[in-house]
């Protein structure tokens, strides 16, 4: 995919060439966080070094962003007249955190707490950002599930 990142650092190509999300861990007690930080979050250490984190994980829950953000929102949709909605969640990647990302989906229908999820770079604008989209082979979402709205 062309474009600049989005934000340097969040996004690394990784040997596959896929995309990881680069987050931090703390060396003194193990806390993982991203986007990575210089100090940990919960025992304030400075011994924080850099992690990959893993590309797939579950989706922990998720809504659909009908309606343009209010400012100071400057996204590529900001100056035109159509809007599209978007699926926008909280991916938690086992062992390590909960990630709030853009969702490749926004139809409810196809939407589901608990089903699998992998990372993906997709165009925002003339950058390109991080989302995550259903895994292809996962299970389909159960109907009695609903958004978190």
């Amino acid at each position: 995919m062309a474009g600049p990142p989005i934000a340097a650092g969040v996004v690394v190509t990784g040997p596959a060439g896929e995309p990881r999300l680069v987050g931090s861990q703390c060396r003194d007690c193990g806390v993982i966080t991203f986007p990575g930080q210089a100090s940990c979050p919960a025992c304030t250490s400075l011994s924080v070094g850099e992690r990959l984190l893993g590309r797939t994980g579950t989706l922990w829950t998720w809504t659909v962003q009908g309606f343009r953000p209010k400012p100071p929102y400057a996204g590529p949709e900001a100056g035109d007249g159509d809007f599209e909605p978007y699926g926008v969640g909280y991916v938690e990647l086992p062992g390590e955190v909960r990630v709030e990302a853009r969702l490749t989906v926004a139809d409810p229908a196809r939407l589901a707490i608990g089903m699998p999820m992998e990372l993906v770079l997709v165009p925002f604008g003339e950058t390109v950002t991080f989302a995550f989209a259903p895994v292809a082979d996962g299970p389909p979402p159960p109907a009695a599930h609903g958004a978190a709205r």
